[in-house]
Order: structure tokens, then sequence, then C-alpha cells
């Protein structure tokens, strides 16, 4: 058994590069998948692919293990697919096509050579966990870019919903929407310190007429911002709160007296000297 097996991983390796251009074939056939041409430069594209057939090969020799170069490779195709914008669905069905040409050589031979029926089995149980990897690879490897593209778009959006907008000198206004949880709470406090100073503004007037709810932990977050700003010499006032959130602030016992609040924003202008001309 071992030796069929040593001599079909030696078929596969010694013909790397024609079952690597039959897998290029079958996929170029299939009119179902959106693969640019300038995948890979063709001869650079049948290098690749190559590498994959014969780390099967060696696989079936059990050498040594080749599960890590497996993993580099399925790295280095989620790469170029990424880089070359081949979808997530299609990549993997591009893994299909090895098995399908491997599996069409290993039948050729069985037939010429006789061999046992579970030598068949026992091909299958060495290249099919190899090859699931590399579709589990490639889809981690999606994975990964993906949260790191949402995590880019998340920055940037959230960098958009805190504008410091400077009035006058020394006077800056926060207009804050939407909820405000520990993530955008941080970015509230990171960019109003950085702005402020940058600005060189004394007075920040923070208005939350359209932050939705303010309980107990939207308060701390705030809290937290106004005494960092107070640290470094900034004063923070609070406009906007609602009277159904002046409500909720009472019941949740929430003490808002260390903090100066106005009804409006224009109150708040006015009483900084800040008057339509």
């Amino acid at each position: 058994m071992k030796d069929e097996l040593q001599y079909i991983g030696n078929k596969i390796m010694a013909n790397d590069r024609v079952i690597a251009k039959n897998v290029i074939i079958n996929i170029d056939k299939n009119d179902t998948f959106d693969l640019p041409a300038t995948l890979l430069p063709g001869e650079k594209q049948l290098e690749f692919y190559s590498e994959l057939v014969h780390l099967l090969g060696e696989a079936l020799l059990n050498t040594a293990p080749i599960y890590d170069k497996v993993e580099e490779w399925s790295k280095k195709a989620a790469g170029y697919a990424i880089l070359y914008s081949i979808s997530l669905t299609d990549s993997l069905r591009s893994v299909a096509f090895f098995r399908t040409v491997i599996w069409d050589v290993f039948t050729e031979e069985l037939e010429k050579k006789k061999f046992a029926a579970i030598t068949m089995l026992d091909v299958s149980k060495i290249l099919d966990p190899l090859l699931d990897r590399v579709c589990s690879v490639i889809g981690e490897e999606f994975e990964v870019h993906t949260n790191r593209l949402m995590d880019v778009a998340y920055t940037a959006l959230e960098e958009l919903s805190v504008p410091v907008v400077p009035i006058v000198e020394g006077i800056a206004v926060v207009p804050l929407v939407g909820s405000i949880d520990t993530r955008r709470a941080r970015l509230i406090m990171d960019v109003s310190l950085t702005e402020s100073a940058k600005l060189n503004v004394r007075q920040i007037i923070f208005d939350v007429s359209g932050v939705p709810i303010i309980d107990t932990m939207v308060a701390d977050q705030l809290f937290q911002i106004f005494n960092a700003l107070r640290l470094t010499g900034v004063q923070a006032i609070v406009t906007g709160i609602r009277p159904e959130i002046s409500q909720t602030i009472v019941s949740l016992g929430l003490d808002f007296t260390g903090i100066k609040t106005r009804a409006s924003m224009q109150q708040a202008l006015m009483e900084l000297g800040v008057h339509k001309k």
C-alpha cells in the first residue's frame, strides 16, 4: 500500500506543471468564473499552481509534514485573489479544480496499474484534508482583510461623526449625533483633546440634542471626557439636553452639577460673547 502511495506521489510531483496547466485550462473553460486574465502572468501562474500540486504529491510520500508549506501557499493565493479583486467564492471554487484534475490522474493510474480499491480511499484521506485546509486558510485571510477594511471605514466614519467646529478664537462646538458607546466616547475624547490643543480652544460646547439616550453609561463616558478636557484647561459646556432626557438623568440620580449646562447652543454662545452681527 505504501509503495502505491509513493508511486502516485512521485507521479504527481513529476507532472506537477502538466497538472497545474490542466487546472488553469479547466478554470479558463468554466465561464461561470469571474477571473481576470491578469490574475498572474501565464508562466508565473503556472509555477504558482505547480507549487501546490508538488506539495500534494509530497504528502503522499509521507516524507515530512507539509501543512506549514500548504498554509503558506494558501496565504499567498489569498493575497493574489485580494490584490486582483477575485471574490472569495471564485477563489474557493478554483481549489476544487485541483481536486478534480489530480483525481483524474489518479484514476488513470488506478486503471493502468490495477491498484487496490482501498488505495483510492487512502489517497483521499491524505489529499482531501490538505485541500480543505487550503480553503480554510483562504477564507481566514479574506476575513482578516474584510475586518481590516471595516475597521478603516468605521474609523473614518467615526472621525466624521466628531466634528470640532471653531466658532471664534478660543471657542469651538462639537455637535454630537447618534448613540455614544465606549468606542465612540474614546474617539470623542481623543479628537476633542487633540483639536482643542491644535486650535488653542478654551471652551468647547458639546451639543447633545442629537443623542437619543443619556443613561448611566453614557453620562459616565461624558464625565470622563469633560474631566480630561478640564485637566488641560478647557471648559466643557453641554447644551441641548431635551426635557425627556433631563427627566431620565434625574431619575437615575446622575449628578451634572459639576458640568456647565445651557438649554441651547445659542444661549451658550451668547453668554460667551458670541453674537450675530
